[in-house]
């Protein structure tokens, strides 16, 4: 229906027609009656037809307010008052953007408030993507499932942190990444091992690859070996077409369960593998 509305807009500037266009009220009168096809449309320009022919001397004298309310009636359906209060339960950021576009459509108009609330939802998704949901997790008792130790009661072991990273690793997140491992690190004096479980990361950056050849060289400074769970394949293909796995100080590991199983009976400083061992765990 766009398409069609803007072809005939373009037509009629050529030949000298009116724009063509669609009312909200006319719109929702044809929802509210149970319109389900196109022909609803010819129906209704048949009753436009002959209301304008038999009926207009009983509506001549009807005043404008009339039919503002009529308007007002028809439309009223579209207007919600329980999305704001259910996205303010929802996500804070998300009822933010919404009540920025619904003001400033209210008081600059539809073209301004729609650009707005673009804006705000970019810049919303920039700063959710500049600081990612991580978590230490452990594994769930009889399971080879692994939780947040705050969510769920789960068994650790001191010498091996696990952390979950629910993102992919960009320019956006790259620092923020780095200063929390090293973070979660200098908190757990007794740590000889590091694993980043990679299960819901995408894509690794070159800066995002920049704070993994960070991280591990400050952790190998420190004694401490870097390891990698369960990155996909095609991250995988990238990393090793770098040094970074040659230059690992841990291992990469195809499942969590078997990281934290190996590295849990390792309690000594980490075994350097070959780089062919370490490409041939994905």
């Amino acid at each position: 229906e766009l398409i069609g509305l803007g072809a005939s807009n373009i037509a009629s500037a050529f030949s000298g027609g009116y724009p063509v266009t669609g009312g909200f009220a006319r719109s929702v009168v044809n929802f509210d009656a149970g319109a389900e096809t196109p022909a609803a449309g010819a129906y209704t320009a048949v009753g436009i037809a002959l209301a304008g022919l038999f009926l207009t001397p009983l509506l001549f004298s009807l005043p404008i307010a009339t039919l503002a309310a009529t308007i007002i009636v028809a439309v009223l359906s579209l207007v919600d008052l329980k999305t704001p209060g259910q996205l303010w339960r929802y996500s804070k950021a998300d009822f933010a953007a919404h009540m920025v576009t619904i003001v400033i459509t209210l008081v600059a108009g539809v073209e301004l408030g729609v650009i707005a609330g673009v804006a705000v939802g970019l810049l919303l998704y920039l700063w959710r993507a500049s600081r990612p949901h991580a978590a230490i997790v452990g594994r769930v008792p009889e399971t080879e499932h692994f939780r947040n130790i705050d969510r769920h009661d789960v068994f650790t072991v001191p010498h091996v942190l696990s952390i979950r990273i629910d993102e992919s690793l960009t320019y956006l997140n790259a620092r923020w990444l780095e200063e929390y491992v090293l973070e979660e690190v200098a908190d757990r004096p007794a740590v000889r091992h590091v694993i980043l479980m990679c299960s819901a990361v995408n894509e690794i950056d070159a800066s995002g690859l920049e704070s993994l050849e960070a991280i591990n060289h400050r952790l190998a400074d420190a004694g401490i070996g870097l390891h990698l769970s369960e990155v996909k394949g095609p991250v995988m293909d990238r990393l090793n077409r770098t040094d970074f796995v040659a230059e690992l100080s841990g291992r990469v590991f195809l499942s969590q369960n078997r990281a934290f199983r190996e590295l849990a009976a390792n309690g000594g400083p980490p075994e350097v593998p070959p780089a062919d061992m370490a490409r041939g765990m994905i």
